[in-house]
């Protein structure tokens, strides 16, 4: 990363992986051989993210809507998660990286939640990195158990219908206490963002990419931080050039 000299670098970048069945097809393969490429993507992307220097890194790993998919599919999903915890726990831990977990967790399976929970627990003080692992996780999904915590808080007259505003809101989120992200990715040259942090993306830069994930590397990090760069975030107010000459 050295050749990378960029005038600021995004503190949390987030990445929808998409495109791992369509690269897989392309080739000829089954779908499962797409998912395990992906996991030595996401690998590519954490080592990438470190090492540039970005605090928080996102990533979509399997959404709500998922579990619409086949069986055989899903377990293979699964399984690519129960391996990617057990093999590279220790090295993330070993690289003071935090893991932490959002989407809905009540009604996952059991053999997955131990998994999750022991993930979160190990790594609960490291400070390098924070690895954000959205699973079973939806948008929608989530602002709703957000309000219902509002809605319980206030019948337990904990909270005042009047002090609920768009802090109550995120500190009720799933990502409270991580910034929102700075730099949203999505591969695949799909351009949406498929119900995945929708309240967090307010003010996110959105930067879609046409490789499928399995094909995402460090050049293709380097790519979408140097999109980035070359933004004027405005955040609802006047671009940075319009200020100066209006100054």
């Amino acid at each position: 990363m050295a050749n990378l000299d960029l005038p600021v670098i995004p503190q949390h970048v987030a990445i929808i992986m998409d495109g791992n069945g369509r690269w897989a097809k392309q080739r000829g393969l089954p779908r499962t051989i797409g998912h395990n490429k992906g996991v030595e993507a996401v690998r590519e992307a954490v080592k990438a993210a470190g090492e540039t220097g970005v605090k928080f890194l996102t990533l979509f790993a399997f959404s709500s809507e998922n579990w619409s998919r086949p069986e055989s599919e899903i377990e293979d999903l699964l399984g690519l998660l129960r391996r990617f915890i057990r093999r590279d726990l220790a090295d993330l831990h070993r690289e003071n990286i935090r893991i932490r977990i959002i989407g809905e967790r009540e009604k996952l399976r059991s053999d997955i939640l131990p998994l999750l929970l022991e993930a979160e627990e190990t790594t609960r003080g490291n400070t390098a990195m924070t690895l954000v692992i959205a699973f079973n996780y939806g948008a929608r999904d989530e602002i709703t158990r957000a309000v219902g915590r509002l809605a319980r808080d206030v019948q337990a007259g904990l909270l005042k219908p009047e002090d609920i505003n768009s802090d109550a809101i995120g500190s009720r989120l799933d990502t409270a206490g991580i910034p929102d992200p700075d730099l949203i990715i999505r591969t695949s040259g799909e351009e949406r963002l498929s119900n995945f942090l929708l309240w967090q993306a307010a003010y996110s830069e959105l930067v879609f990419l046409p490789c499928y994930w399995p094909d995402f590397d460090r050049q293709q990090f380097e790519e979408a931080l140097r999109i980035y760069a070359a933004r004027d975030r405005r955040f609802g107010g006047l671009s940075s050039a319009t200020t100066a000459v209006v100054g």
